[in-house]
């Protein structure tokens, strides 16, 4: 049924969730599986508490770290369940564009993902990314809630 499944994770306990569901099922269909964390890019003028705080070298190397805490993560749990999974950390304004673009680039055939990872404030003004994803996605959406 799927052979290439995309797992969108942002290191959420929700997005843990998702990680465990795509993995479980990557295991139960004999599927691949490819792990993406999206970082933000540094905007000199932002709404984001981080990013006012920081130079964009700092900025960055902090998100690097993060995706790659996230993905480190989101691959133990693959690997203990007897998956090779492909990490990818990428970095658009736009997660949900560089989520599909990614799927369909590597030719996967379900995008699995939580429901959503942002809260308050930052979830209202965004919206979240994905309904954006279920709404501009071609290939089918898993999501887990």
């Amino acid at each position: 049924m799927y052979s290439h499944i995309l797992i969108a994770t942002d290191g959420s306990s929700l997005s843990g969730r998702a990680v465990d569901h795509g993995v479980g099922l990557a295991k139960a269909l004999g599927a691949a599986v490819s792990l993406l964390t999206v970082s933000e890019r540094f905007h000199v003028f932002a709404l984001d508490a981080e990013q006012v705080e920081e130079t964009a070298s700092t900025f960055r190397e902090h998100m690097r770290e993060e995706a790659i805490k996230t993905l480190s993560q989101a691959f133990e749990v693959a690997r203990s369940a007897g998956i090779e999974a492909t990490q990818i950390h990428l970095e658009d304004d736009e997660p949900y564009q560089a989520i599909i673009r990614t799927a369909e680039g590597r030719r996967c055939d379900l995008i699995v993902m939580a429901s959503h990872g942002r809260s308050g404030v930052s979830a209202l003004l965004l919206g979240s990314e994905t309904m954006k994803v279920l709404t501009h996605s071609k290939i089918p959406v898993l999501v887990v809630r």
